[in-house]
């Protein structure tokens, strides 16, 4: 660990107890009203929720969730779906593959778990799409574990408030995970308190672009404000998305979901053609001008197409390509 870091570590132990008070104090009035964290919650709606926050904000998961919830309240609801299903119902939330992986989640969950999702760290690590954060953090608000979560958020909060730094790296180090795990409460109800409020602090308050500094129950404490809130030594990275693959990527899903019948490969990737919406449900139709309106070169059309059956977000037949089944 840097001497930086060793620092840091020391003076998080030390102050410590002040900062859970403070923040989870802050948290007790502040928090959003989120229907994951409701006392009525339940592990799937959590682990829903999970997956569909990876790089996703709350406004535009919440109309999602609840949607998803209604349908498929259990995991065994899920499970009984294709996923091509599960990708339809994810909408635009991005990053579709994290329906397919949910849904194989749910298949495992109810094959070898008796439909519950488990309670046990390594079980819900071994599950499909569940990676170290997740695992953590279903084990965290689902079932009040005492567990390790770093975000985003979290690595913000910790890098300005206890290391002075505007901004963490880019990426999660060895280090910020020691320092989390330093600044842990020993207390399991305190702990799961403190990681959803700290969370919630990074959301709302020390965010990445205007931190409401004089809104933070630490500033006092903030070692970055004490510096003088010295601007980040790596400016983040803007990601752009107009003319990207990833945006063609998203119209060509758009129309496969807004469609029940396949749609013939020549009609999403090549010119535009007069017949190509006979049959087709108005929304489809709407979705199939949007894609052409993107004037997007036939070769990354035809390059975001193989993409997405690659990664089994689509099928291609003899009838023309689809949502799996």
């Amino acid at each position: 660990m840097s001497s930086l870091h060793t620092a840091a570590s020391t003076r998080a132990t030390a102050a410590a107890p002040d900062l859970h008070r403070a923040v989870t104090d802050w948290y007790d009035a502040a928090a959003r009203d989120l229907p994951w964290r409701h006392p009525s919650r339940t592990p799937w709606g959590v682990m829903v929720s999970e997956f569909m926050l990876q790089q996703t904000p709350v406004a535009r998961v919440l109309p999602v969730w609840r949607t998803w919830m209604q349908r498929w309240p259990r995991p065994a609801n899920l499970a009984a779906e294709s996923p091509g299903e599960a990708v339809r119902a994810w909408g635009r939330l991005g990053y579709p593959r994290r329906a397919l992986r949910l849904h194989a989640a749910a298949v495992e969950i109810t094959e070898r778990h008796g439909g519950r999702v488990p309670a046990a760290h390594g079980a819900l690590l071994a599950l499909p799409g569940v990676g170290a954060y997740t695992a953590a953090a279903i084990a965290v608000f689902a079932f009040g574990d005492r567990q390790t979560v770093v975000d985003t958020n979290i690595r913000r909060v910790q890098a300005r408030v206890v290391t002075g730094r505007a901004l963490p790296a880019r990426s999660l180090t060895a280090a910020e995970l020691r320092l989390a795990e330093d600044l842990m409460p020993s207390d399991d109800a305190l702990a799961v308190r403190w990681n959803q409020a700290v969370m919630e602090l990074g959301a709302l308050v020390c965010t990445a672009r205007s931190p409401r500094c004089g809104q933070c129950p630490v500033r006092d404490a903030c070692a970055w404000v004490a510096a003088g809130r010295p601007e980040p030594t790596e400016a983040p990275r803007a990601q752009r998305w107009h003319g990207t693959d990833r945006q063609v990527r998203g119209a060509v899903m758009a129309v496969l979901r807004a469609g029940s019948a396949p749609v013939p490969a020549r009609h999403l990737t090549g010119p535009v053609d007069q017949a190509a919406g006979a049959g087709m449900p108005p929304e489809a139709l709407r979705a199939l001008d949007a894609l052409h309106g993107l004037d997007a070169p036939e070769e990354q059309r035809r390059r975001a197409l193989d993409g997405l059956v690659r990664d089994g977000l689509a099928v291609s037949g003899p009838a023309g390509v689809s949502l799996p089944g």
